[in-house]
């Protein structure tokens, strides 16, 4: 099979000690949509329920945990779930597509973004959210359109699920499941199954669903993705092998000495393809975070909510008990009016540009200084990573409205800048 198309796919990084430089845990990823897709960052505090509450998630609804944590997510804006994300309590995750040899289903159940959004609502760590993931797996299924179009599209997902001292990998094919543990060094998953032969965990009937499919003949070595890949994978899935390889040589040239600013670099690179605009995707959303091993400090959790990493600016949040509101980075509601409310769905389209996507699509869009303002951009992003970095090595935590405050700054000064140049 030729691999001449542009590979549409998303890309999960990890650097975890010795990999990384200094005591820090750095969890990346590009989140690649539809180019006409927009991304919101959103904010939702810690929650209690009323026992026998409920959920209404992207399509179907579910029984409600009786709590749930603080979570910062960046999210397709039609649907529940979330593309990536972090919680209270230093978990960040991050999904991608993926097809198997389980066939894929259309018929409506948790998103794998609706999984990401509930195991960082449910999970205090990375392992325990991967449990949350598969219990839903197991009891929910995973299907149903992933795309904002009447044309069904539906995949599988992997996910990277990270916290201050692990990672874990999590590859499924439809309610079965492999999950690798990763302790040290650098990982990455870019829409393929990766699990070899080093499976922590696994469902119970994984072996022996690929025994009765004829898959497996039960001597061999159990290869996970060997067995489970498909005989002849979508296009898009074998082209992102190039970006997967290319992700792999970044993280490997960097081990070591990953940093903060590395990671933005990574997802910034063009050549690899994990920076991408083409063939009706792109990348619509980035995060980078870094996660201290000292309890005591900070994670420190770093947004784009517009496209293109290239031409984005990394801003900093900070979880703190009332941070202010950034409503310039939530997209319109449209309630029970909403495409994706309404049956049938996705009858028609709605314009979801929040204002700071807005302001970098009118400032970017044939700006004649355009390099002006992305130096400038990146100038001001770099001040910025150095402050994060310098708090944490000095271990001082700015209190009260300074991190309350921290994302609405430097989205408003953002906006501010993009006014100049339109």
């Amino acid at each position: 099979m030729t691999t001449d198309i542009e590979p549409c796919s998303c890309d999960c990084f990890v650097a975890l000690p010795p990999g990384s430089a200094g005591d820090y845990v750095i969890f990346g990823k590009n989140s690649d949509r539809p180019e006409d897709e927009v991304q919101e960052v959103v904010y939702f505090p810690a929650a209690s329920y009323e026992p026998g509450s409920t959920v209404e998630c992207t399509y179907i609804e579910i029984e409600q945990a009786e709590t749930t944590h603080a979570v910062i997510l960046s999210r397709p804006s039609w649907l529940w779930g979330a593309e990536m994300g972090a919680n209270e309590h230093g978990v960040c995750i991050g999904n991608e597509a993926v097809w198997t040899k389980v066939p894929v289903v259309d018929e409506e159940a948790l998103l794998g973004m609706d999984l990401v959004r509930l195991a960082l609502e449910r999970g205090s760590s990375a392992k325990n959210a991967m449990d949350v993931i598969v219990n839903l797996l197991q009891h929910y299924g995973q299907g149903g359109n992933c795309r904002e179009v009447m044309t069904p599209f539906s995949y599988h997902n992997t996910f990277l699920l990270v916290d201050r001292r692990e990672a874990w990998v999590l590859e499924t094919a439809g309610h079965l499941w492999a999950a690798q543990k990763i302790n040290d060094g650098v990982k990455n998953i870019s829409n393929q199954l990766t699990i070899r032969t080093e499976i922590t965990t696994e469902h119970p009937e994984l072996r022996s669903f690929a025994q009765s499919h004829g898959w497996w003949d039960g001597e061999a070595e159990f290869s996970f993705s060997q067995v489970y890949s498909p005989e002849n994978p979508p296009a898009r899935m074998e082209a992102a092998k190039r970006r997967y390889h290319g992700g792999q040589e970044l993280l490997n040239k960097h081990c070591g000495s990953m940093t903060l600013k590395t990671m933005m670099e990574i997802l910034r690179d063009e050549a690899s393809g994990i920076c991408m605009d083409s063939g009706g995707f792109r990348t619509t959303g980035s995060m980078v975070s870094i996660l201290p091993q000292d309890s005591s400090q900070p994670c420190v959790h770093f947004f784009t909510a517009t496209p293109n990493p290239s031409c984005s600016v990394f801003k900093p949040f900070i979880f703190t008990d009332s941070p202010t509101p950034v409503l310039q980075t939530i997209s319109p509601k449209y309630g029970a009016h909403d495409p994706v409310k309404k049956k049938p769905r996705f009858q028609n389209s709605v314009d979801r540009r929040h204002e700071l996507y807005l302001a970098h699509q009118a400032a970017f869009k044939g700006s004649e200084r355009r390099q002006t303002l992305l130096r400038t951009l990146q100038q001001l992003e770099e001040q910025c990573v150095e402050d994060i970095m310098q708090m944490l090595a000095k271990g001082v935590t700015p209190e009260g409205e300074e991190v309350a405050d921290l994302f609405f700054d430097c989205v408003d000064t953002e906006i501010k800048f993009y006014q100049l140049y339109q």
